[in-house]
């Protein structure tokens, strides 16, 4: 059962912000996320994108997918750019120019966020600008061809590190991106996935209602990289929740919360399992990836007072 507000409405409205038709493959979650994260938003919104899949996919000239002002820039520098934006309202307002209070909103990919565009965000949040940044996390560079990321996963096989005869793939840990944001010691940092609608779409709220810098990480399924039917995608995000590999939690103002706590986690493999990624894997360094998962689970539930 997911995790919301009883109280809140879950009327969602039919309005599209990020329309249909663009050219996202089949079964994307990132593209679902997307919708999702608009939704939630509403129209009175800039969006500030980074390269990625979702910014070709979305925009290619003369079209484009986007009814809200949206700017594209490069891998390294969304959230400078949305700074730029916010700090430039600013120095308008104090000018008395009349602005509406457009959200201000940040997205990339784990590639921009984890690695090429991290040294910007972490001085966002440092200077404590008001937006929203928004990590669409599919565990590797999927528009350039999978390459491997430091968010992919330990063990998955990439382009740049494929499994064979003197490698099994991925050979560090994924790196925990929400907690280098909670580092930071600002006001918002959620997790998410596009197969909790509902709970995604509460946390977008959330996160654009507090003064000052929030983070959303929201976890999403590539059927094209992971090696998965186009119709697994809702089903693996949920067996990532299920099985403690991406746990869905907040944290609000320091404090720690669990969005929503499996009865029992299901043991990894079953999520392992229908992922070509993975298929090479031995027993052993299913085991391996057993054992981290429930000591991070087990760490985390520690930090929920759990």
């Amino acid at each position: 059962m997911e995790a919301v507000n009883l109280y809140a409405s879950r009327l969602v409205t039919r309005r599209q912000s990020f329309t249909p038709g663009h050219r996202a493959c089949s079964g994307c979650g990132e593209a679902l996320a997307v919708k999702l994260v608009m939704k939630a938003l509403g129209r009175d919104v800039i969006v500030v994108m980074a390269t990625g899949c979702m910014e070709v996919i979305s925009t290619q000239l003369p079209y484009t997918a986007w009814e809200v002002p949206w700017i594209h820039t490069l891998f390294e520098n969304a959230a400078t750019v949305a700074t730029g934006i916010e700090s430039a309202r600013k120095a308008l307002l104090r000018k008395g120019t009349h602005l509406s209070k457009a959200k201000i909103v940040a997205m990339g990919g784990d590639g921009a966020t984890f690695d090429i565009g991290t040294g910007a965000l972490s001085g966002a949040f440092e200077r404590g600008h008001d937006f929203l940044y928004v990590c669409l996390d599919n565990e590797a560079y999927m528009n350039t061809g999978i390459q491997r990321s430091s968010a992919t996963p330990f063990g998955a096989s990439t382009t740049t590190q494929p499994a064979g005869k003197v490698s099994f793939g991925q050979s560090t840990w994924k790196k925990n991106m929400p907690a280098i944001a909670v580092a930071h010691d600002i006001p918002y940092v959620a997790t998410a996935c596009h197969s909790y609608p509902f709970d995604l779409m509460n946390k977008v709220k959330k996160a654009v209602a507090v003064e000052g810098p929030s983070y959303l990480h929201i976890f999403a399924v590539c059927p094209t990289g992971w090696r998965i039917p186009t119709d697994m995608t809702i089903k693996l995000g949920r067996l990532a929740v299920e099985t403690g590999v991406f746990p869905l939690y907040e944290v609000d103002n320091g404090k720690y919360s669990l969005s929503y706590e499996p009865p029992e986690l299901r043991p990894v493999m079953d999520y392992l399992k229908p992922q070509g990624r993975f298929r090479h894997l031995t027993p052993e360094l299913v085991d391996k990836i057993q054992q981290r998962v429930s000591r991070e689970y087990a760490r985390l539930m520690g930090k929920c007072g759990k």
